[in-house]
């Protein structure tokens, strides 16, 4: 695949992708058009050989296989990232009448900028469950991608201080347009079904019975600057390293094992049955070994590559960054260091990975944070807890980090790609 194909087939992927659940959707897709077999977690894998596998986990959490000795304790090549992202998601009771508009309850999902989801134009998204006509319960996905809300902003007229001191209520300010009404009365989920029924006509909806759905920027991704160097969509954290992962995993070609996990929930702690706290990867990892003692000798064996974004040196903002240590975007991947553990990368690990990165002739950045500040966090201490993996922190340098729009490189989106396979073929590992 081309640079060119490479980033147009990324920019459909975010596209396409405005939930967790749609992400994992069209990496599926992705996965069985490169030859990928779907397993069930609920049916036996007594059957699995060397080979292509995926499995999901809610939907909306996905490990994908490359098997070539299964059953031995040889070791895994391992990739982790997380499909979620700060976003607004609607409330149960989703909509109220206020002033003659329908107004849509959200809640506030992870730690976004809020202030950059007034005046968009959104979009609806995510997953439905229904009760049809013959009885049955099922999930259907919904993508509504022409603009059917808006968060207006509050008139420079009326609150005069607001480009100095605007303060956010979550609660009051956050419920956003969705249509004008002279009635009293409305149901959402008849707005709802019509939504389903127009997608497939055929469906059958005795009623909705629950639904998790997100408020989304309609504005498509794109490429931007004046040599269109950059990258500016929503969800860039963390789908970029999730659509690194799936294609570096199909291009591998050394026969060794590897694996792709891409959990939900990172945003939010990861403590969920399909987060990076749940046992969604040592499950998958149980099934393969057989038993512990396997397993455990695997894990000594194994490498996590965990890979999400990383704070580009903020130009207008500069005085926030470490003075030593300012990733640049379109420089090179970042391995991202904190020796309170926040990010899992050690000593051992980071050589490892900037073994990686040498073969390749990839240019590799550090990044820690200012010691006087805080520091998010990733799956890849979760998951080095949980399992007992060498883990090394890694992603692409990103301005607008959790706003509605974020921005990242070309450049380095591609040798990230790079990095990931090479971390899957590289031969001659020490352990």
């Amino acid at each position: 695949m081309t640079m060119n194909e490479q980033i147009k087939n990324l920019l459909g992927f975010l596209a396409k992708s405005p939930t967790p659940f749609h992400a994992v959707e069209n990496i599926a897709i992705r996965l069985e058009s490169a030859g990928f077999e779907r397993l069930e977690e609920a049916k036996a894998w007594n059957t699995v050989q060397s080979g292509n596998y995926y499995v999901t986990r809610n939907d909306s959490s996905l490990i994908a296989m490359r098997l070539e000795q299964v059953g031995g304790d040889t070791g895994f090549r391992i990739v982790g990232a997380h499909t979620d992202s700060p976003c607004l998601k609607v409330k149960p009771q989703a909509t109220q009448c206020r002033d003659g508009y329908v107004m849509l309850a959200v809640e506030v999902y992870g730690g976004a900028l809020l202030n950059p989801w007034f005046d968009r134009d959104l979009g609806l998204a995510g997953r439905i469950n229904i009760k049809t006509l013959s009885g049955s319960i099922q999930s259907r996905l919904l993508r509504i991608n022409h603009p059917v809300a808006f968060i207006p902003s509050l008139a420079i007229h009326l609150d005069r201080n607001a480009n100095e001191d605007r303060s956010i209520n979550r609660q009051k300010h956050l419920p956003a347009v969705l249509m004008r009404t002279n009635e009293d009365q409305h149901d959402f989920a008849d707005i709802l079904k019509n939504w389903l029924v127009r997608d497939d006509p055929e469906l059958e909806i005795d009623h909705i019975l629950s639904f998790e759905l997100s408020l989304f920027d309609c504005q498509p991704p794109a490429l931007i600057g004046l040599h269109g160097e950059f990258i500016a969509s929503a969800r860039l954290d963390n789908l970029l390293s999730c659509h690194a992962a799936t294609e570096a995993l199909i291009a591998s070609k050394n026969d060794v094992n590897k694996l792709i996990v891409l959990n939900d929930h990172e945003e939010v702690g990861s403590a969920s049955m399909s987060g990076a706290a749940g046992p969604f990867l040592e499950s998958v990892l149980s099934r393969l070994c057989k038993d512990n003692e396997i397993l455990t000798r695997s894990l000594q064996h194994s490498m996590l590559v965990s890979a999400d974004n990383a704070h580009a040196v903020h130009p207008n903002y500069a005085d926030r960054h470490e003075p030593d240590h300012r990733p640049l975007i379109n420089t090179g991947p970042v391995i991202k260091i904190n020796h309170n553990q926040n990010y899992a990368t050690n000593s051992e690990s980071e050589a490892l990975l900037r073994v990686v990165c040498e073969a390749n002739d990839i240019n590799v950045q550090s990044f820690v944070t200012r010691s006087d500040l805080g520091c998010g966090s990733t799956i890849g201490p979760i998951t080095a807890t949980r399992i007992g993996v060498r883990t090394v922190d890694i992603g692409v340098p990103q301005l607008g980090m959790h706003s509605i729009r974020e921005l990242a490189g070309v450049q380095d989106q591609i040798d990230l790609v790079h990095v990931l396979r090479g971390f899957f073929d590289h031969a001659n590992w020490p352990f």
